[in-house]
């Protein structure tokens, strides 16, 4: 059976994991703001779900419809083949969805509608007076844009950027799919030096590391998708094990560290989860006193503290000069700086060779380039 997919993913992140479906071996893959489509099996779902290390879920395509009224919202919903995939005792609670420009837009009225026409196809398809739930969850999800309505089931349960080794964090931590994407912007591979000098909760440092093993990012943790009987659990087994065939061994020199020893201890804890604590270091370390600790040249991927929620405007404006002074003349690394600071590069001291727009969450930034 051959289904149709949508990944969101953060702004600006899109062609990243476009091109990771692709390589996958994904059908069909179309990028869009927001969130790449494609077409493909079970196998496809569970190798999506497992291996995309930029997109932040992976929604199953139900039905897209016209919905400019509550009618029309109900009919579209009802049409919709749900035993196909919700067996008889199945939940199927609906999500706070989102409305964009469009004549509907209260939210859970929209959840009430979708959820009545659900209940409704479903038990008149299995013959029974209502619909007991109380079997495994398949949670829909929806969007209505220019008023047409887009219906989904999310396979991954938890968002793909809960990997599951970060149980603990620092204050404003960045998300691990953008710390993925930034480190495959910078081109990085596993054969040079990798260096984070801010590195919070170590995220930017282990996402590397999975990447230089090849290492699936989903691999230690569940999805929702693997309890569905349309799907089976070999489908998940055989993934799994040629994931992990595909990773790699090899020296590394990958390194981060953090001016707070507390940031230190989490990241070693978190790699340690993440299980790339034998090819990652990280020290207590001043980020102004940069010095390349024992390498020569390579990449520099960092997200020193933005100003909004960790420290003062003007604090953060010295510790980018200060660290601009360490770091900016050296040629023989390339530079990766994740801020939303808006006179970054003046406080810096150096005006970026590149710049891209991305978003952490909610807060847009800038990734800038130096050496690129």
């Amino acid at each position: 059976m051959i289904y149709r997919f949508c990944v969101p993913t953060l702004f600006g992140v899109e062609g990243l994991c476009s091109d990771e479906l692709s390589r996958m071996g994904c059908a069909e893959v179309r990028a869009e703001n927001g969130r790449v489509f494609f077409s493909g099996g079970a196998s496809e779902l569970a190798r999506a779900n497992l291996a995309t290390a930029t997109g932040e879920r992976v929604l199953l395509v139900l039905g897209s419809f016209p919905a400019r009224t509550f009618d029309e919202l109900f009919e579209g919903a009802a049409a919709i083949a749900w035993e196909e995939f919700i067996p008889r005792d199945g939940a199927f609670p609906v999500a706070a969805g989102s409305s964009l420009e469009s004549e509907l837009h209260s939210i859970p009225d929209c959840q009430r509608i979708i959820k009545k026409a659900a209940a409704v196809r479903l038990t008149r398809k299995y013959g029974t007076g209502t619909h007991p739930e109380t079997g495994v969850e398949h949670k829909i999800r929806f969007t209505i844009r220019k008023n047409a309505a887009e219906i989904f089931l999310d396979t991954s349960g938890a968002a793909l950027h809960k990997r599951g080794y970060r149980t603990e964090s620092v204050a404003a931590p960045l998300r691990e799919t953008l710390a993925a994407a930034i480190v495959r912007v910078a081109r990085y591979r596993g054969r040079e030096a990798l260096r984070d000098p801010f590195c919070g909760s170590g995220t930017i440092v282990i996402e590397a590391a999975l990447l230089a093993k090849n290492r699936a990012p989903g691999l230690n943790r569940r999805f929702a998708a693997e309890k569905w009987s349309f799907i089976g659990n070999q489908i998940w087994k055989n993934e799994r094990e040629a994931l992990r065939a595909k990773e790699y061994s090899r020296q590394y020199d990958i390194w981060g560290g953090d001016i707070d020893p507390k940031c230190a201890a989490l990241s070693e804890a978190n790699a340690r989860r993440a299980g790339v604590d034998d090819i990652v270091r990280f020290e207590t370390f001043d980020a102004r006193r940069f010095d390349g600790r024992s390498a020569d040249g390579g990449i520099i991927v960092t997200n020193p503290p933005y100003g909004e929620r960790i420290m003062e405007r003007r604090d953060a404006e010295t510790l980018y000069g200060e660290f601009g002074a360490a770091v900016r003349e050296k040629s023989a690394w390339r530079k990766y700086i994740l801020s939303s600071h808006t006179e970054f590069e003046r406080t810096f001291g150096k005006s970026a060779d590149k710049k891209r727009k991305l978003y952490n969450g909610m807060i847009k930034c800038d990734l800038f380039m130096y050496g690129v």
